[in-house]
């Protein structure tokens, strides 16, 4: 059954990314409202084919509205959300603003598809980074309890949105040609260079985007006292993030058996070629729905074949955003 769709924040990467999958996928649009600021007010935006205006974010924007597609910020969406609600809307929302309330779901398809139906409005779609961990390694959980999960990611700075992408491709031509950088997005150069993820460190020296990974999958698991531990990098990579992922199970799990496991998992590819060194790159994906793994080997550190290292890597703006975002919109149908 068709369905009116709202899309706020249709002029940022992810709103960019929500049209092009609501196409490709065929979603049942019956209608749409393309949503910003007052800024993009005039503006046009092109779904299926047809112009529509986009309009300014507003508490009246969601009249009529059936699915409201949130990734304007966690500010507008506390600002909004519950306007849409109100107007009979479901909110699928994007930013961090509701991830960790108790009452509100916390959603990756492929690992825990029943909570959608708890929802009173507002479903949550977690950061970019815990899905794209979450995904191959929730088969793995269900087959054999993790005891501990060790986290390194190399995030793309499509992360931090177009603006991100924008400031690498400037900075890299800058030097190319002689030139000093200039920072505007990020408070260090991007481009031949990595530095500790851009979000704000804690007291107990942890930055926002690793606490996020740790309470994120705690509750999209259901298992609040699971022992997780994340270091969280930027690097000069337009898109995609990977991922160094070391598990400890409760059992023995050898690599053979973690590959037989993923090789049907949803959501999940291999691409784990010893014999050439081939293993997932950013490249490979790029613009695909998939999380592609590879890398499998035993941590030969732990006793009793109980820890895996995997290596891991998926289009955050895609799977880690908008895709997840709207597969939940998908089951609500």
């Amino acid at each position: 059954m068709a369905k009116n769709v709202a899309i706020a924040g249709v002029t940022g990467a992810v709103g960019q990314e929500f049209i092009k999958i609501l196409e490709q996928r065929d979603f049942p649009v019956k209608s749409i409202k393309m949503l910003a600021s007052a800024r993009s007010v005039g503006k046009t935006q092109k779904f299926k084919g047809k112009d529509y205006p986009v309009e300014e974010l507003t508490e009246s924007s969601f009249t009529g509205v059936e699915i409201a597609l949130f990734s304007a910020g966690a500010a507008r969406s506390r600002q909004f959300a519950s306007a849409a609600v109100k107007a009979g809307a479901v909110v699928i929302d994007n930013s961090s603003a509701f991830r960790m309330d108790p009452d509100i779901p916390l959603v990756v398809p492929e690992v825990n598809p029943e909570d959608i139906k708890k929802h009173n409005g507002i479903i949550a779609n977690p950061n970019c980074s815990t899905i794209i961990a979450n995904v191959p390694i929730w088969p793995l959980h269900k087959a054999n309890p993790i005891k501990r999960m060790v986290v390194s990611t190399y995030q793309a700075v499509s992360g931090a949105g177009q603006a991100g992408m924008t400031e690498l491709f400037n900075q890299a031509r800058e030097i190319l040609d002689g030139k000093n950088p200039t920072m505007k997005k990020f408070k260090y150069q991007i481009a031949f260079n990595i530095f500790s993820h851009d979000s704000a460190i804690g007291p107990n020296g942890y930055n926002e985007e690793e606490i996020k990974m740790v309470k994120e999958t705690r509750k999209i698991f259901h298992c609040p006292d699971m022992a997780i531990t994340c270091t969280c990098i930027r690097i000069p990579v337009p898109r995609c993030h990977c991922e160094s992922i070391n598990l400890e199970f409760k059992d023995s799990m050898t690599p053979d058996e973690v590959r037989k496991l993923l090789e049907h998992a949803p959501g999940v590819s291999l691409i784990d070629d010893r014999a050439n060194n081939r293993f997932p790159m950013p490249i490979d994906a790029a613009d695909n729905d998939d999380v592609y793994v590879g890398r499998i080997r035993q941590d030969e550190s732990l006793p009793d074949n109980k820890g895996i290292n995997l290596w891991v890597s998926g289009d955050q703006i895609r799977k880690g955003a908008a895709l997840n975002a709207i597969q939940i919109a998908e089951k609500l149908l």
